[in-house]
């Protein structure tokens, strides 16, 4: 690396909030499935403890060897439910256990609480989904997914619906914590088994025993490369801008993930390019759109402006990197981008905006905090629409919502860390009960027939 390559990255890191967001081992739990759950509990607790013992270690060495903050050090296992196929027994035995793993081996998030229901429900599906509101109330680390839908299956209405409702009792059983629990789960549709972000992450199976994975993420950098653009210089010459500062970020995230490989001892999975927003000042993808030209994000065109980086995004890091994947592209967590914030308080941003910006980026419709009044019906409706978006589009697509219990549209509820601050944004309460209460199976579309 020559010299003014190397300055250049200090500047990012120092400057313009350049980190590596997560180093995330992915843990198969296969061989830890037992007829007897506590069995299957200690098996799963033992591995999780022997595998990542010196996951948050390792990456505090990378951290003060080279300079890249790694914000965080997570896990992710097995979609939890298939143990649960196994061992039948409360799913939030394995819940607990994971809890106690997270805190034993130090990191911040384990993901996995999951079930994949695109097509129907086997053997502890329903039984894990159940317990989700009680699991993710009564652990901290633990984040839960399930995926109602692909481009191959359809979407599986009756999953949806049961979503909605669980979306709701999450929110309702963490109210007096700023109805936390609803924050650690997402709804998926086509759900990739390499994520490393949360609360999405789960280790797919066809992935192998132990692997890990980088998230790099760099809106400021993107951002700050932009605002020394001229302010006439066409798209398309920012959108080459883009791809080279992608470049530069995924060849960071490239070397710590090798590194971190190299010292577990353990396969590099794969480098996730995603630019993942935080509340810190200057780290955010709206203010990306806006140094486009937009006076704020939301305004006409703002879609046009996110197809456009996040396709950018992707370009770059594919050449900076083979091993890309996972999401890779721009997130829009409301509650956690400051700019999002900004123009959901203006009135500028609403739902119907970002569900069209959601077909053209990563993920979908994600932290975004809503009147707690709004029926499980009306949470079912969001997840169905997005997920048909996913469908349709070949796309993963996501829906991370939190009803604000007891709080009305203008109010705020207050995360902290990078979780952020969530203004209530108004929706359109219309009912639709009679159809979400049809359940049953939204045919493929298609396109799904590529074989």
């Amino acid at each position: 690396m020559q010299t003014q390559d190397i300055l250049e990255t200090i500047k990012m890191i120092d400057e313009e909030c350049l980190d590596v967001r997560t180093i995330t081992m992915g843990i198969s739990l296969l061989d830890c499935a037992d007829t007897d759950i506590d069995k299957s509990c200690e098996k799963v607790y033992n591995k999780i403890c022997t595998k990542a013992k010196d996951l948050v270690k390792v990456g505090e060495q990378i951290e003060k060897e080279y300079g890249i903050p790694i914000i965080n050090k997570r896990i992710s296992v097995t979609p939890i439910s298939m143990l649960v196929g196994v061992s039948g027994g409360d799913p939030v035995k394995y819940a607990l256990t994971l809890e106690k793993a997270a805190q034993t081996v130090g990191v911040n998030f384990i993901g996995g609480f999951s079930a994949l229901v695109q097509k129907g429900f086997s053997a502890g599906d329903r039984e894990l989904i159940e317990a989700i509101p009680q699991a993710l109330a009564q652990t901290e680390h633990i984040c839960a997914s399930v995926n109602v839908g692909s481009t191959k299956a359809g979407i599986n209405m009756d999953a949806v619906k049961i979503m909605g409702q669980k979306i709701k009792e999450c929110a309702e059983l963490t109210k007096d914590e700023n109805c936390i629990a609803a924050a650690k789960l997402v709804v998926f549709c086509n759900a990739v088994e390499d994520n490393p972000f949360m609360a999405g992450a789960f280790h797919g199976v066809g992935e192998p025993d132990v692997e890990i994975h980088v998230g790099v993420s760099g809106p400021g950098v993107v951002r700050a490369a932009l605002a020394k653009a001229p302010k006439d210089a066409p798209m398309n010459e920012i959108a080459d801008l883009i791809k080279r500062t992608a470049f530069k970020i995924t060849r960071m995230g490239q070397m710590v993930g090798v590194i971190a490989s190299e010292r577990l001892g353990v396969p590099f999975g794969i480098v996730d390019l995603s630019l993942a927003p935080t509340p810190a000042v200057g780290d955010s993808v709206a203010h990306i759109l806006e140094e486009m030209g937009l006076d704020m994000c939301g305004a006409y065109g703002t879609t046009a402006c996110l197809a456009m980086l996040n396709d950018a995004v992707k370009k770059g890091g594919v050449m900076a990197s083979s091993t890309v994947g996972g999401l890779s592209g721009a997130f829009i967590p409301v509650s956690e981008d400051a700019g999002m914030i900004d123009a959901t308080r203006a009135g500028v941003l609403c739902l119907e905006k970002l569900e069209a910006m959601t077909a053209v980026c990563s993920v979908g419709l994600d932290m975004i905090v809503i009147p707690g009044e709004t029926s499980a019906e009306v949470l079912s409706g969001i997840i169905a629409d997005e997920a048909a978006i996913g469908m349709v589009n070949s796309k993963t697509t996501a829906v991370r919502l939190i009803p604000a219990i007891g709080k009305e549209a203008g109010e705020e509820l207050e995360f902290g860390g990078l979780l952020g601050s969530g203004p209530i944004m108004p929706i359109n309460q219309t009912k639709n009960d009679i159809m979400i209460h049809r359940g049953g199976r939204i045919p493929a579309p298609l396109q799904s027939l590529k074989n």
